[in-house]
Formats: structure tokens, sequence, C-alpha cells
């Protein structure tokens, strides 16, 4: 694998929008259920998009905590991965392929709330997609953090906890704190 010099690339153009729902939070253990992802530009106007849920083995699926379980059922993730679920290898080429494709040589900046999290599973369980990621990341709830308690500002946003409506929701909330900060400055 080649290494790559951030200080020699252009600035970024894009950002990818990554939302994973698994089977819970142990990255040891626990396993990526659906990916969401959508590229947009920095006037988050959407350029791309994909989406795939993934049928994990049976001994994974058993492992799911409690909070998944019931939560995943309620969304209806759990019957689109019997009904629609796809082999994690192919899946995981698909994404190489589109990340490749939205982004070229400019590596893909992630983009989303609590990020870090989405990012380590990709890390533990997809290095090829990791591979292609900058260093940076543009996480939504760093700024919840500052505009909660410096501005006594919120976001609401209900928890669907499906990929692609989370995604969303990340992209207003961020749209949502950027307009205030506009409007309010001093």
């Amino acid at each position: 694998m080649t290494e790559i010099n951030y200080k020699d690339l252009p600035k970024p153009t894009k950002l990818l929008w990554v939302d994973l729902e698994m089977t819970g939070l142990d990255i040891a253990r626990d396993r990526i259920l659906e990916i969401a992802c959508e590229v947009t530009d920095f006037n988050f106007k959407t350029l791309a998009s994909y989406e795939a849920v993934i049928r994990q083995p049976d001994t994974v699926m058993g492992t799911m905590n409690e909070w998944s379980q019931k939560q995943h059922k309620i969304s209806g993730l759990i019957d689109r991965i019997e009904k629609n679920g796809r082999p994690e290898k192919e899946v995981i080429h698909e994404l190489v392929g589109f990340i490749k494709a939205q982004f070229g040589s400019e590596p893909a900046i992630l983009a989303g709330n609590s990020i870090h999290n989405d990012r380590n599973f990709i890390k533990q369980w997809w290095p090829e997609v990791e591979s292609l990621l900058h260093y940076r990341m543009c996480d939504v709830s760093s700024l919840k953090i500052i505009m909660n308690s410096k501005y006594d500002t919120e976001f609401s946003k209900k928890e669907v906890h499906r990929a692609f409506d989370d995604i969303q929701a990340s992209i207003a909330e961020l749209q949502y704190y950027l307009d205030f900060l506009k409007n309010n400055e001093a």
C-alpha cells in the first residue's frame, strides 16, 4: 500500500457522510448490518449516494445485544436484512468502487454524528475502505457540544436508527448550526 502525504493533497471539495447500523457497539465482536453514504459538496448538495444491508452469519446475528435487537426490529432493519441482505464482501467491493469513483485521488473526509465510532468499525472490519479515508473527519457531534453549551441551542431530530435517515438528520443538524452561527455573528 502506498503512503499518502496529506500535505500534498488538494483542498477537500466534498464530504463522505456515513452512517452504520451494527449488532452492537463492541468493535471486537459486533458487526456492520447496514451502511448508507452520501457524498455532498460543502453547500450540502447531494452528489451521489450508496446504501446496502448486509447479511451476517446466524452466529453473528445471535450475539446482537438487546437494544439492537429491539431497535432493528422496530425500524424494520432485521426484516430488510432477511429479505435483501447482501454478502459483506460484495458490499465492501461496491463501496470501495463508489468512493474511488466519487473522490478519485482525493481522500474522502468522513462526516456524520459520532463518526469516530463508525470509523472504528470500518477500520476493524473493512480495512479496504479505511485506506481510502482522510485522517480528518467532520464530526457534527463536536459542534453539537459547543452549540448546546456555549449558545444554548439544540437541534431536534427523530431517533430513527436507520442509516440513510440518520445521515439526512446529521446534514440538517450541521446546516442548522452553521445557519445559527451565520445569523448570530457579533
